[in-house]
């Protein structure tokens, strides 16, 4: 098998290739900003002093944390419709890695809430804050430098996982690049161009990452502190305690 130069500068700029890859990160936001949304609640029921709650928050993070994704689309896709729920390609695909970040993103929100002082949360009590007022301005605010982090880094391996979609027949990049590779017979060329525009895209992110971690890490001052937005709702005498 001969390296073919102009074959590979073709498939670099591939309108194929490119939807492939376009497909990719669209798949990715989609599926991280509903498994973001399925961790957080995840986390606050596994913190939930409610045995059968904190129970069912759990089982869903062994049981998806502890088998492999490819598994998991491939019971999604094929396994479902035997109960009589069929799902399409993408719906599949979505709902795979949604569900299965979603496991991460649970255990990666509750550390970073857990990870906040306690005399946060009692103060906040003391205010007669609602578990909500409570989450919104005192809580969240602080966990999020530790929780931005590791979520980019998810984020970033998902933009690769994704790739698992694949087995299921999503027309995602890795998806594209092996039917192209089927059609052209050259497969070196083609899955090079497959690696740089996935290393294009983890690239980019990595700016993005590092630009959101830049903000995060600045350190809270009075205006921007959760004691300064504390005593626009309560007494402002009061909330002295929260930002001891």
């Amino acid at each position: 098998m001969t390296w073919s130069w102009p074959d590979f500068l073709e498939y670099l700029v591939s309108p194929y290739m490119m939807r492939g890859a376009w497909t990719t990160v669209w798949l990715s936001v989609v599926s991280m900003v509903i498994g973001i949304s399925l961790g957080f609640v995840a986390a606050l029921m596994k913190m939930s002093h409610n045995r059968v709650v904190s129970g069912i928050a759990g089982f869903y993070i062994w049981l998806w944390r502890g088998t492999p994704l490819l598994v998991q689309l491939v019971i999604i896709y094929a396994g479902l419709p035997q109960l009589g729920i069929r799902l399409g390609v993408i719906e599949s695909a979505i709902l795979g890695l949604a569900v299965n970040e979603g496991a991460y993103f649970a255990e990666i929100m509750r550390s970073g809430i857990t990870a906040v002082d306690k005399g946060q949360h009692d103060a906040a009590r003391a205010l007669g804050m609602t578990y909500r007022k409570m989450m919104q301005i005192v809580i969240l605010p602080q966990a999020t430098r530790v929780i931005v982090p590791p979520l980019g880094n998810q984020f970033l391996g998902m933009l690769k996982t994704s790739s698992l979609a694949s087995v299921i027949s999503m027309e995602e990049l890795l998806r594209s690049a092996q039917q192209l590779a089927q059609i052209e017979f050259r497969v070196l060329e083609v899955y090079f161009v497959a690696a740089i525009y996935y290393l294009a895209m983890t690239t980019a992110w990595g700016f993005v990452q590092r630009r959101i971690e830049s903000h995060y890490d600045r350190p809270f001052d009075g205006r921007d502190s959760a004691a300064a937005a504390a005593q626009r709702t309560v007494d402002p005498a009061a909330t002295e305690v929260i930002s001891r």
